[in-house]
């Protein structure tokens, strides 16, 4: 794959995984999940997962960083979902 399509990757993977950082922050620290939709990150997870498979076939790390990273992220969410309730 060209070099210069990988770094936008990874910076396009940078950027919107870093978006999911305050989100899980802020419920963590808030001890509250309530305004999340576990549905959709339930089909989000899986949609992530389907992407780091994807990102593995074609051998793409950025793909592969994001989508593993994004995936922790959104579990985390889903974990804090049901933990509080």
């Amino acid at each position: 794959m060209n070099d210069n399509f990988e770094i936008i990757g990874l910076v396009a993977g940078i950027l919107t995984t870093s978006a999911f950082v305050p989100q899980v922050y802020k419920t963590w620290k808030a001890k509250s999940a309530e305004s999340l939709s576990l549905t959709m990150f339930l089909v989000f997870f899986v949609g992530i997962i389907l992407w780091l498979i994807y990102g593995i076939h074609i051998n793409s790390l950025a793909m592969i960083l994001a989508n593993a990273v994004t995936g922790f992220l959104a579990l985390l969410l889903i974990f804090f979902k049901l933990r509080y309730k």
